[in-house]
Formats: C-alpha cells, structure tokens, sequence
C-alpha cells in the first residue's frame, strides 16, 4: 500500500477520491495566470463546474492523473 494520500473530492461531505481537477481562477482577486483548484469525484464534476462556471470563474478541466499545475497554482 501507498503512503500517499488519496485525494478527495471538493464537494461539501464527499468523501470519495477525486478524479478531475477544476483550475478556476477569480479576476477580482487573482492575477488572470494564477489557478485555483478543487478536486472531484466523477459524480461532483458537473455540479462543481457549473458553480464555477455560472461565476466566470472555471479555466480547465483536467484529469488528475494529467494535472500540471502552472507556477503560482494551488496544487491538489
């Protein structure tokens, strides 16, 4: 067994390994090259990309296991 640690999804009490990341980045507090990121499970990868997305606020959507973060990102 790995000692490292699952990720787990973003969503409020999930509690089941992410697959996705989410890179959002909101322009009326971060320079337009920072990311954020959430995590998510295949289940939560819509809901949380629409919440993003209604907002202006989602840039990508990667795999995890394709995930780069920039320089300057949050990693998972």
């Amino acid at each position: 067994m790995s000692d490292k640690t699952t990720p787990i999804c973003s969503a409020k009490g999930c509690r089941t390994p992410a697959v996705w990341v989410l890179a959002w980045n909101n322009p009326k507090l971060h320079t337009p090259e920072r990311r954020k990121t959430w995590i998510a499970c295949e289940e939560h990868r819509e809901h949380l990309s629409q919440f993003l997305g209604v907002r202006g606020f989602l840039k990508d959507v990667v795999p995890l296991t394709e995930w780069e973060a920039p320089e300057g990102s949050d990693r998972p």
